[in-house]
């Protein structure tokens, strides 16, 4: 590989590389010391081709969630079943690997500008922008983006656009479904909103359970289902539709609600 080849997005991946070893040999104790993760689907993950992949997942922090995939991923890719053990994996990262993230989050500070060049396909929310709502079109170069992305190889995305869960999912990803036809993997984390802060850089409480399994990739008939039927399909597979609210415990739905109220006051106060 040459030092200063380039991908579509204009990134070296050389430097690219020595990003993501970075990052994951700085993260790996982060799954595996001071918590614990189980995983499920490495095989899944080995059986899929090198492009043109959208993974499909709740949301529960900003980064830990992306960063876990990272290393389960390339763990899987290097042979390992169902675990991150020996961090000797994220030496030879797979580079084409993305994940989409709010560009108004990516561009804060010097550590989202690392990880964005590690892998982030950046958009502009249509629905939220400097803690207030708002309501814009969808931009088509954001899409076209993001297809650029799926087209190079594998990317992440958290179609509810927030890390609050039971959210509407965003019609923006049957869009880029059906116009470039990935194959679609559903994933399914958990415990990461009680490990980690919301932006997932702090560590909020060790000895946690953390939890990624990965699904067999949905049957979609891209030309003649419904961006309607595609969002609920989708919904069903990373356990987000609205009737799995009628099996969750109400412990867990009023600590939920509890963690919501909190940070709804904590914005409301600020200086």
């Amino acid at each position: 590989m040459s030092i200063f080849k380039e991908n579509p997005f204009g990134h070296i991946l050389f430097l690219k590389k020595w990003l993501i070893r970075l990052i994951g040999i700085v993260t790996h104790s982060r799954y595996k010391r001071f918590n614990s993760l189980e995983i499920e689907g490495s095989d899944i993950i080995r059986s899929l081709p090198e492009r043109k992949v959208l993974f499909v997942s709740n949301h529960q922090t900003y980064f830990a969630d992306v960063v876990a995939m990272f290393h389960v991923f390339n763990a899987s890719l290097k042979g390992r079943d169902n675990n991150i053990k020996n961090v000797g994996y994220i030496w030879n990262p797979k580079l084409n690997m993305y994940y989409v993230a709010a560009a108004e989050t990516m561009k804060k500070s010097l550590l989202t500008k690392i990880f964005a060049y590690a892998g982030s396909v950046s958009v502009e929310r249509t629905w939220r922008a400097e803690g207030k709502d708002v309501n814009r079109q969808v931009k088509m170069s954001d899409i076209s983006s993001i297809g650029k992305a799926v087209n190079d190889g594998w990317v992440i995305t958290f179609p509810q656009g927030t890390t609050t869960p039971w959210k509407p999912l965003r019609k923006g990803t049957a869009h880029i479904i059906k116009k470039y036809k990935p194959v679609v993997v559903p994933v399914v984390i958990d415990g990461f909103r009680r490990s980690f802060d919301k932006k997932g850089l702090r560590i909020k409480k060790k000895g946690i359970l953390q939890s990624i399994v990965i699904k067999e990739p949905l049957d979609i008939d891209y030309e003649n289902e419904s961006f309607e039927s595609i969002i609920e399909k989708l919904e069903y597979a990373i356990e987000q539709h609205p009737s799995f609210l009628k099996v969750i415990s109400k412990k867990d739905l009023l600590a939920y609600e509890e963690e919501n109220e909190l940070r709804r006051y904590r914005n409301r106060h600020k200086i």
